[in-house]
């Protein structure tokens, strides 16, 4: 899917022009089955008029072949329309949601503002489905609009006023349709919503489980999920009795219409104007006309509910990202120099500091929500509001994000593992990396070592055995600047200090960042920096800040 899809009409015209070769498929199959349908009645009438009534076995035996033949045909169209109208659905809806995956996994970010994780899977799901459907509900929406002509054509032959009734009638009746759809496309779009917060409000909870039974939360979380899921229930309801409307509606219109022109074909036939096969051929295509008007009302729910999908999904898709790339260019390689400026943005406050290459630093934010923003802007997650990062003398808002990443690799204190094995979670040469993180012994427990396969998000492995996997994938990226946030929060203190050790002397000679207040860690680095206040308020050797200062040890050591 193009960036250029703006709109949900431009999403909508994308998906069908990006198969419209499948859909123009389907369209000519479809119509070819719509248009043998309607010319079932028409031969009826001709047999019997010409056969029947003639007597003529061999006419009888040639119009019955020609009615088999129109039979064989249509039933092929159909097959084979459906088969290329579900494959352009399916195809549609796949590459929205590559679309929208991309979007959501952009450098730059942006995407998951103001929406939970969960109401992102539902667009990429839920959303870019229904928009594929409509794929598969034009062509037929294009048959029965041939199917409505063949008949007007068919009737136009039998009678000009049948004819001009069904061309005249059908126009102001798929307007009232249209019409109709309008409440059913707005309360979709509202069910759409309150699903997709629903789906974000359950993927969060779930995703804290532990944390909520930890702090005792369960009734509040259960209490605040009853609520939200009982507002997207009320909205599906909504929605559906739309539809119920909808399809109700429509229906009375349309049957409404059919009497009429069945009460039309009657009187002329009383009146002999036409003959008795003419009246069967007539009555027939009134039946018929039931097939077209059908999916005319199925073809208009679908594209009310797409439309709404569309709007959606291209909300998503014309997000800005957080951070926009720039021209500027690091040094290959990167030293790995790294300098604030000025920073402030959240919980920052002017932060000046300077680390040399090849430095391994350690700092200690007595707010957390400071160490957070911290790794934002080392990250480049986000840009400063005043001030500046640089790396090797370049600003990093001036950087494409991909290279910054490329140089400064930020390992989040919550990094998730991948469905795999453990090897595959790591990376490529990952033995000096497992032991420096103390992930060889979690491998040594595991009945296939390396190649034990991983569940997602690691929950085959214990807390502290995921965070030493995850600290020795940071590690074997081998970044020049590498910053990592408390890496050994659910370890014990002896394996604490072997992953100290061994990530100094892994990481020596490049910059290494620890936002942490373990005692451990910051014991191998070469200084620390004291964030307070969002401001840097100390630095020194830990040692030193220990002795000296009692916000240091009441941060570090209670």
């Amino acid at each position: 899917m193009p960036a250029t899809a703006t709109t949900s009409r431009s999403v909508l015209r994308q998906a069908i022009s990006g198969q419209r070769r499948q859909v123009t498929l389907a369209s000519v199959l479809a119509a070819g089955h719509q248009g043998g349908e309607a010319l079932v009645p028409v031969i009826i009438g001709v047999v019997i008029d010409q056969a029947v009534d003639g007597g003529s076995a061999g006419t009888l035996a040639f119009w019955l072949a020609v009615l088999g033949v129109v039979f064989a045909g249509l039933s092929y169209s159909y097959r084979f329309a459906a088969r290329a109208a579900e494959g352009a659905s399916l195809r549609a809806a796949h590459d929205l949601r590559i679309a929208i995956s991309r979007r959501v996994l952009h450098p730059g970010g942006g995407a998951e503002n103001g929406k939970l994780a969960g109401e992102l899977v539902n667009i990429g799901t839920s959303d870019a489905q229904r928009v594929g459907v409509v794929n598969a509900a034009l062509p037929f929406g294009i048959a029965a609009l041939a199917g409505v002509l063949v008949s007007a054509v068919a009737l136009l032959r039998i009678s000009l006023p049948l004819g001009l009734l069904v061309l005249l009638g059908t126009p102001p009746l798929l307007y009232l349709a249209h019409l109709i759809g309008k409440p059913l496309e707005r309360r979709s779009e509202a069910e759409q919503e309150r699903s997709a917060h629903a789906s974000g409000v359950a993927t969060d909870l779930v995703s804290g489980l532990r944390v909520l039974k930890g702090i005792g939360a369960e009734p509040a979380a259960v209490a605040r999920y009853r609520d939200t899921s009982q507002n997207s229930l009320k909205a599906t309801l909504r929605a559906a009795r739309a539809k119920a409307w909808h399809d109700g509606a429509v229906l009375a219109l349309t049957g409404i219409f059919i009497a009429i022109v069945a009460l039309v074909g009657g009187n002329l036939a009383a009146s002999g104007s036409i003959s008795v096969g003419d009246l069967v051929a007539a009555v027939g295509l009134a039946q018929f006309l039931l097939t077209p008007f059908l999916i005319f009302s199925w073809v208009n729910g679908e594209l009310a509910q797409g439309r709404a999908s569309a709007s959606r999904v291209a909300d998503l898709l014309t997000t800005p990202p957080s951070v926009e790339a720039g021209d500027g260019e690091l040094p290959s390689p990167a030293a790995g120099t790294v300098r604030l400026t000025g920073v402030s943005y959240g919980s920052l406050r002017g932060v000046d500091l300077e680390i040399p290459a090849g430095q391994l630093i350690g700092v200690v934010a007595a707010d957390p929500a400071a160490a957070t923003d911290l790794l934002d802007c080392l990250g480049r997650a986000v840009d400063p509001t005043e001030g500046g990062v640089h790396v090797d003398g370049v600003d990093l808002s001036t950087v494409d994000p991909d290279r910054v990443r490329e140089v400064v690799l930020v390992a989040a204190h919550d990094a998730d593992l991948f469905e795999g094995t453990l090897a595959e979670n790591v990376g490529p040469a990952p033995d000096e990396a497992l032991a420096a993180a103390a992930a060889d012994e979690v491998a040594a427990a595991l009945p296939d070592g390396t190649g034990t396969a991983v569940t997602e998000r690691g929950r085959s492995l214990s807390g502290g055995q995921r965070q030493r996997v995850a600290l020795a994938r940071a590690l074997a990226a081998d970044a020049p600047v590498l910053v990592v946030h408390d890496p050994t929060t659910a370890v014990d203190t002896v394996t604490e200090a072997k992953i100290a050790t061994g990530l100094a002397r892994l990481r020596q000679g490049r910059t290494t960042i620890l936002v942490t207040t373990s005692p451990a860690l910051l014991a191998v680095t070469d200084r620390v920096v004291v964030l307070d206040g969002g401001r840097v308020t100390g630095e020194g050797g830990h040692a030193e800040l220990a002795r000296d200062r009692a916000d240091y040890r009441a941060a570090v050591l209670s």
